[in-house]
């Protein structure tokens, strides 16, 4: 059964100059119901379509984020110089057609450069030079996407009373962290203390091994000392933090154990002493200690 053709967003579009760096460009054809040879444009990661080089708004916009593959269509052309290939994607594929063989290979070594990696391909036969300009798209466009997803803040230092000593199942990660450090390291146990959104609680973050299903709960400080865990009413109280942890092991019969990870996360935490009534404060400095990951998709 034939692809489906892929959609695309179609009717008068965004002006030229509000559109991502162009990398390449030129004439191809679109071929479908009704071939048409429209300006083409690989701005950023998307091809924009223009009925021709002098207009200012593009036609019809392909959004290459979802590419699977680009491949040489063997079928013979009314030109016979002309050079076919088959663009696939999640949701069905485009079928162009370049001047001739060597404006394909282009098309392909441009096209291959901004999509899936974000490496030169070596799979082409191109010059030199034209391996050196897509050495450079590659450059441009990992610096376009960056200024585009800038790193996420991290967790607000932490400032809250402690009682007793700081478990070492304590991470000074934020909610998504947790989930990622969890995720990553099963074998290490599936429950870890870390700060509150607010700055100043903490939480517990678990999860589940058979589901890989993931809780947040709420630890606070109570006015008469100590803390409690919210997780159902009554809320259970604790002395210590310690005594958290172990009353989460204790009320799932060992089925939450604390995370204990071997990381040099120590010099992000400290413990310094009020002057006034000599409470002792759990303080966490606003560093992430986990390298830049993809956020897990959200739970449904």
């Amino acid at each position: 059964m034939a692809a489906a053709p892929v959609r695309q967003r179609s009717g008068p579009g965004g002006h030229r100059a509000q559109l991502p760096p162009c990398y390449y460009e030129g004439y191809l054809d679109k071929r479908g119901p009704k071939e048409k040879r429209l300006w083409t444009c690989l701005c950023g990661n998307s091809l924009y379509f223009f009925n021709n080089a002098k207009d200012t708004h593009y036609v019809e916009k392909l959004d290459l984020s979802g590419f699977v593959s680009l491949k040489d269509d063997c079928s013979r052309d009314r030109n016979l110089e002309a050079a076919r290939l088959i663009l696939r994607m999640k949701d069905g594929e485009t079928k162009l057609t370049a001047p001739n063989l060597e404006s394909r290979e282009l098309w392909k070594g441009f096209l291959y450069s901004v999509v899936d990696q974000l490496n030169v391909p070596s799979c082409l036969t191109l010059l030199p030079g034209q391996l050196q300009m897509l050495k450079e798209v590659v450059d441009k466009e990992r610096s376009r996407r960056r200024s585009r997803n800038p790193a996420r803040a991290p967790p607000s230092p932490l400032s809250v009373p402690l009682v007793g000593e700081i478990p070492r199942c304590f991470r000074p990660v934020s909610r998504t962290e947790a989930e990622v450090l969890l995720e990553r390291h099963p074998d290490c146990g599936n429950m870890l203390l870390r700060p509150g959104r607010d700055g100043c609680s903490l939480a517990v973050t678990t999860r589940q091994d058979l589901n890989s299903v993931f809780r947040h709960y709420r630890v606070t400080q109570r006015d008469q000392g100590g803390y409690v865990i919210d997780v159902e009413n009554p809320q259970i109280p604790c002395a210590t933090l310690h005594e958290v942890i172990d009353a989460l092991v204790e009320k799932t019969a060992g089925t939450l154990q604390p995370f204990l990870l071997e990381e040099p996360y120590e010099e992000n935490i400290y413990v310094s002493a009020n002057d006034e009534n000599g409470e002792r404060i759990l303080h966490t400095a606003p560093s992430s200690p986990l390298p830049r990951a993809p956020a897990l998709p959200p739970k449904q």
